[in-house]
């Protein structure tokens, strides 16, 4: 197991016990996906949800956050279980191996506490589940929210002449991340998958930066998709995103030199700044 703490986090005002009992449930569901070994990466920091996202997600309150991610190599969990691991009772696990609690009790704990959970997973990549925590109150705990709350985007600036094109294979997260880098200033080609994305650009006239999920169906991940249109267009910058915190670490999706990776979720300012970073990368 890998602990990749941040540095002079506030306090969170949550149940001690309970929390633990949260993490380990994961850890468990975590190392049965894992029956012939594999990484457990548990990372801390801070984060911060906007109003927009907020308004997007009813669920979650604007400010800032203590995250714990909790990620595995292990099988992953297919879009329709997904969907579905909250809901008391649900499991797919043999009778006799589980209740179908734990994952439930989970989730209505982070809820009671004021917090937020998301789950990405990628069938034979792994699972990440991220708690959104909140802060206590108090002298540190406002300075923190202060210091963590969204600068002005930086790419607000230069917006306007670059095409984006983005590649998402979720429909309905494809047509947000379009709103948004519209809202931003930027022209968008959009694209489901890496065949799709390699076909617009040999179709589109210029495509200033490709803004691609790490991982993508069809064999072909974002770095792979990378390497093959950077061979059609030498001058494309590159922009990654993931919901799995140690995506850059691995070999087969090792960033190059100048290559940006923006962890999701995300609101409109980390994609600026992102945006800015990659547009501005020497290459």
């Amino acid at each position: 197991m890998t602990l990749r703490t941040g540095a002079d986090l506030p306090p969170v005002l949550v149940d001690s016990a309970q929390l633990e009992t949260a993490l380990l449930n994961i850890a468990i569901n975590a190392r049965d996906a894992m029956p012939t070994g594999g990484a457990l990466t548990i990372a801390t920091r801070l984060a911060h949800f906007d109003a927009e996202y907020a308004a997007h997600n009813p669920e979650v309150a604007a400010g800032a956050y203590v995250l714990i991610a909790i990620s595995d190599t292990g099988t992953g969990i297919p879009p329709d279980v997904v969907e579905r691991i909250f809901e008391p009772f649900f499991t797919t696990k043999p009778t006799g191996q589980g209740t179908g609690l734990g994952l439930s009790m989970v989730y209505g704990f982070i809820r009671q506490s004021g917090g937020h959970i998301k789950v990405y997973s990628e069938v034979g990549h792994g699972t990440t589940f991220k708690l959104y925590l909140p802060l206590a109150t108090g002298p540190a705990s406002n300075a923190a929210a202060r210091s963590s709350a969204p600068r002005q985007p930086a790419a607000a600036r230069r917006a306007g002449n670059q095409t984006i094109l983005a590649v998402e294979d979720n429909p309905d997260l494809r047509a947000t991340v379009a709103r948004q880098l519209r809202d931003l200033g930027y022209r968008v080609c959009e694209a489901e998958s890496a065949s799709d994305a390699l076909a617009v650009l040999g179709d589109a006239e210029r495509v200033d930066l490709l803004f691609t999920d790490m991982m993508l169906p069809g064999g072909v991940n974002g770095k792979e998709l990378a390497t093959e249109a950077r061979a059609k267009c030498p001058d494309l910058k590159v922009l990654f995103t993931s919901g799995f915190p140690g995506t850059s670490g691995r070999q087969e999706t090792l960033l190059e030199p100048g290559d940006v990776l923006l962890s999701k979720p995300y609101h409109k300012h980390d994609l600026a700044n992102a945006i800015e970073a990659a547009l501005s990368a020497p290459g």
